[in-house]
């Protein structure tokens, strides 16, 4: 299943799935991004969006704990932007 873009649709972050975690604070982000990565398969890219600064800390000790790949990071007039996509066989 493909959603529809939001505001995560950017160049370099193109992804069958998106999650957008604008204006919520730790630990809203990483557990919403938990159960979204549940719902893909593995080898699925998910972009993520956030405005929570904790995030730079917290989505790549989320990725290497998981064993999921942080593929791109970027920041844009307080956003932060992530490419994830799904480790093999991982939950």
């Amino acid at each position: 299943m493909v959603e529809e873009l939001n505001p995560v649709d950017r160049a370099g972050f193109e992804a069958a799935y998106q999650l957008n975690a604008e204006g919520l604070f730790c630990p809203e982000p990483v557990m919403m991004l938990h159960n979204k990565v549940r719902e893909m398969p593995s080898g699925a890219r998910l972009a993520v969006v956030a405005t929570d600064p904790s995030t730079q800390r917290d989505i790549p000790k989320f990725c290497t704990f998981l064993g999921h790949e942080l593929l791109r990071v970027e920041e844009e007039a307080e956003r932060f932007f992530y490419l994830i996509e799904k480790g093999a066989g991982m939950a």
